[in-house]
């Protein structure tokens, strides 16, 4: 395994790293085995483990595997997704995360982390009280680096604006989502986080399940698929497959294999996270970890999937309250002008 320095940190990962989120026992899987599959991809030489708070028990999981091997592993957990019912207990403000690290800190079974990230932007907490909170838990030792995810160009250059005017931790890393079928933010998430030295650690390399190839059009997984998941009953979607699986074929890969090496050929990402959910799967992902993928097949990607354009949005990306909330983007009745 080929080691990356992770933006300006001077921490060295794995290309691939170990997303938990699938290790959960809320998702099937037995723990003893999810904890046999963490070991088995650190020996491997994956050293980036990457979980959340939201994730179940992801965490106490994650915790139980690093018994021993803490040392071993590049640890990162995230914040600010909701916890419970309480209207405190999610977010960005100092008070739900000085109890939020605390409880990370106690599953994981740890005194630090080593990378710590906003989960998504809080748009209610002023972002100077959130990297104040941030850069307190940088100096007492309990956290060693800061980072965001799934956050927006604009907001990722007002964290480092805020960071710098006040003196502050700024953020380090920036986990977005990045696929084949979704390359939005190679327009400018990207060359931001180059341009900060900030380590990028990309979600969803295997667009939501679609390039592994387990999903056909007219397959026996086409009627069970829009049950599961928009994405995964996107005609636009299926149909980029369609065209990317021969593609593969003809290089000889497996589209698996493909897709993790299209995701890790970009200079901007540090590493892109896996989520195995069995033995085989891991061993079928570590088998590709030295493909590299030729200029030409890279521009008949580029082909199917123009570069910077997303083939549909993520349910699971950032909107910002102007588009969820039809308050704040219509004048009140009186104050219109007419057309």
């Amino acid at each position: 395994m080929k080691y990356r320095t992770l933006g300006r940190t001077g921490i060295e990962v794995s290309p691939y790293g170990l997303g938990t989120l699938m290790f959960a026992s809320q998702m099937g899987n037995d723990p003893d085995e999810s904890v046999r599959i963490m070991h088995k991809a650190i020996d491997a030489g994956i050293n980036l483990i990457d979980t959340a708070d939201r994730y179940a028990d992801s965490e106490d999981i994650v915790g139980r595997a690093l018994k021993g091997r803490r040392d071993e592993v590049v640890l990162a957990t995230k914040v600010g997704l909701p916890m419970g019912e309480g209207p405190n207990q999610k977010g960005a403000s100092r008070r739900w995360i000085t109890k939020a690290v605390e409880n990370s800190l106690r599953r994981l079974g740890t005194d630090h982390l080593d990378i710590y990230q906003l989960q998504r932007p809080d748009p209610d907490t002023d972002l100077e009280e959130t990297l104040s909170v941030l850069t307190d838990l940088v100096r007492a030792g309990k956290v060693r680096a800061i980072g965001s995810s799934t956050t927006p160009a604009s907001m990722i250059v007002q964290a480092q604006w805020t960071a710098e005017r006040a003196g502050l931790q700024r953020f380090r890393t920036e986990q977005p989502p990045y696929s084949i079928l979704n390359r939005g933010i190679e327009r400018e998430v990207l060359p931001l986080a180059q341009e900060y030295g900030m380590g990028v650690m990309v979600w969803g390399p295997f667009g939501q399940g679609l390039l592994t190839g387990r999903v056909r059009k007219g397959g026996e997984n086409d009627l069970k698929r829009a049950q599961f998941s928009r994405h995964l009953s996107d005609e636009r979607r299926i149909d980029v497959v369609e065209r990317l699986v021969p593609l593969a074929k003809e290089a000889g890969l497996p589209l698996t294999h493909l897709a993790m090496a299209f995701t890790i050929a970009h200079p901007g990402v540090t590493a892109a996270l896996l989520g195995p959910r069995t033995m085989d799967h891991l061993d079928d992902l570590l088998a590709g970890a030295g493909v590299e993928l030729s200029e030409d097949l890279l521009d008949r990607i580029d082909e199917i999937v123009p570069p910077g354009t997303d083939v549909t949005p993520l349910d699971q990306e950032y909107r910002p309250p102007a588009l969820l909330e039809a308050a704040l983007r219509r004048r009140p009745a009186g104050h219109r002008s007419a057309a």
